[in-house]
């Protein structure tokens, strides 16, 4: 799992980029920015000034060699200096096109600033209730009792995204304020800003408080849905047992142990009986807990 929530309206593709991009956001974040792309008639006019000079050495090494060396001399660069060349310019070419993805990616990025959240913005507090918040959320998503339909997995789809999104941007707001605040109280020995500053501080904590509330609430019906789970994988379990009943009736029968098959037997039909209605059960406390979320 990323450490970036990205605003669930986001297009699915730019979400991708950025979610995909946490090391060029921590990186933003620090102030950096690509180098400009070098026009083509400097690029240009670098190769042409790099095969000037490559020839003018060439020359200068013909004219001092003998004549005898001259001929070998003079096949030995007509082989380098175009390999040099081809290798410099190659280089040359893929630093420009490295460069022109890090300028675009750069600029998808920045278009979204402020619709995502990365976990390095926040402090320890908040990144510790971010994380509860992305458990609750990943519990309930990957549920076999949501993938199965058996949850309200279209309102899922939607609502726990929103959410996640919600907690996530106004724990990066309180996070900020609650940094410049600390700040600025460490250089604080005046009791008037202690007195202006305390009930600022109670609004802090208040605010926390209120996105506590909405991770709890979260994490509650992420329990309920953790119980229906359960309570799912073990009625299919039984399912698959009571399944091959004929066969374990067989194999006692075959063996003389009719004694014990007849109670054992009838008592796994009442266990799958009464994890069905377990199930329901669990799946209507679920439901129930899905309504605190709503807005």
């Amino acid at each position: 799992m990323a450490d970036v929530v990205v605003d669930p309206d986001v297009p699915e593709d730019d979400a991708q980029l950025i979610t995909e991009n946490e090391h060029l956001l921590i990186r933003m974040r620090r102030g950096w920015a690509p180098d400009p792309l070098p026009s083509r008639a400097s690029g240009k006019a670098g190769r042409v000034a790099l095969a000037a000079i490559a020839l003018m050495a060439m020359s200068l090494l013909l004219s001092g060699t003998h004549t005898y060396r001259a001929g070998g001399l003079l096949l030995l660069s007509l082989i380098a200096i175009p390999v040099l060349l081809v290798v410099f310019l190659r280089k040359d070419l893929d630093e420009d096109e490295e460069m022109a993805v890090d300028r675009e990616t750069y600029e998808q990025l920045r278009w979204y600033e402020g619709r995502y959240v990365l976990a390095a913005d926040l402090d320890e507090s908040s990144r510790r209730l971010l994380a509860r918040a992305r458990r609750a959320v990943a519990t309930v998503t990957h549920s076999a009792v949501n993938v199965e339909g058996l949850l309200d997995d279209v309102r899922n789809a939607v609502m726990l995204p929103a959410q996640e999104w919600e907690i996530a941007r106004l724990l990066a707001k309180l996070s900020a304020l609650r940094t410049k605040h600390r700040e600025t109280m460490s250089e604080v020995n005046s009791p008037e800003v202690a007195a202006v500053a305390e009930p600022l501080a109670r609004a802090l904590d208040s605010s926390e408080e209120a996105v506590v509330a909405r991770v709890e609430a979260l994490e509650r019906y992420a329990a309920n849905v953790a119980d229906a789970e359960r309570a799912y994988r073990a009625h299919h379990q039984i399912e698959e047992l009571r399944g091959r009943i004929h066969q374990y009736e067989e194999l006692v029968s075959e063996s003389g142990a009719d004694g014990f098959a007849v109670p054992e037997i009838t008592k796994l039909a009442e266990d799958a009986d009464q994890l069905e209605r377990a199930l329901r059960r669990s799946v209507r406390s679920a439901h129930e807990a899905f309504r605190y979320l709503d807005p």
